[in-house]
C-alpha cells in the first residue's frame, strides 16, 4: 500500500501544480521555458505511473476486501466506463461540441472513470487508487473551470454533428477494444466477467 501511495502522491502531485501552484509553474517555464518544464512534468509522471502501478500491483496480491459490490454495479460501471472513452475522445477531436459544452472532458472523463471503477470495486486498493483519482479529478475540474472564467475563455465548436459522430465513434471502439481485450490483458480482470 506505501507504493501506491507514494505513486499516487508522485502522480497526481504533478497533475496538480496547476491547482496548487499556477504561479510556481508559470515562474520556472519563464525562468527556463516550456521544453524543460514538459520534460521535467513527463519524466515525474512517468516515474509516479511506474510507482503507482507496481503499488497498485502489491495491493492485489493480498487484497483488503472492504465490500462485495453487487454484479450490477459493474453493468454501470461499464456504461459509465464508456461516456469516460467518449469524453476523452473529445479532449483530442478538435471543434465538437462535446468539448465545448462541458470545457475539460478528459478531466471530466477521469472523474467519471474513477467513479465508475469505485462503484465496482471492493478491495481498499480499489478504493485508495480510484478515490485518489476521483479526488483530484473534481479539485482539477473545479479549478480549471475557474481559471476558464478569469481569463474569459470559452471553448467554440467549430465543427457540426459530424464532429460529434467522430467523438462518439472513436470513443465507442477504443472502449470496445479496451473492454474486450485490453483491460484482461493489461489489468487481468474482464469488464464482464469473460
Amino acid at each position: 500500500m506505501i507504493l501506491l501511495v507514494l505513486g499516487l502522491v508522485l502522480f497526481l502531485g504533478v497533475h496538480s501544480i496547476r491547482i496548487f501552484a499556477e504561479d510556481k509553474r508559470t515562474a520556472f517555464i519563464e525562468a527556463r521555458g516550456s521544453g524543460t518544464y514538459s520534460i521535467v512534468y513527463s519524466l515525474l509522471s512517468l516515474a509516479g505511473l511506474v510507482v503507482l502501478i507496481f503499488g497498485y500491483g502489491q495491493t492485489r496480491i493480498s487484497p483488503v476486501f472492504l465490500w462485495q459490490p453487487p454484479l450490477f454495479l459493474s453493468h454501470i460501471a461499464s456504461l459509465l466506463v464508456l461516456i469516460a472513452f467518449i469524453l476523452l475522445a473529445a479532449a483530442y477531436v478538435p471543434g465538437n461540441r462535446i468539448k465545448a459544452r462541458v470545457g475539460h472532458p478528459m478531466v471530466l472523463g477521469v472523474k467519471v472513470w474513477a467513479f465508475a471503477h469505485l462503484l465496482a470495486n471492493g478491495r481498499l486498493g480499489d478504493v485508495v487508487l480510484f478515490g485518489s483519482f476521483l479526488a483530484w479529478a473534481i479539485a482539477d475540474y473545479i479549478v480549471a473551470k475557474k481559471r476558464d472564467r478569469l481569463a474569459g475563455t470559452n471553448p467554440q465548436a467549430t465543427g457540426g454533428i459530424g464532429q460529434d459522430a467522430v467523438v462518439i465513434v472513436i470513443g465507442i471502439a477504443a472502449w470496445l477494444v479496451f473492454a474486450m481485450w485490453l483491460h484482461l490483458r493489461l489489468i487481468g480482470v474482464s469488464p464482464f466477467g469473460a
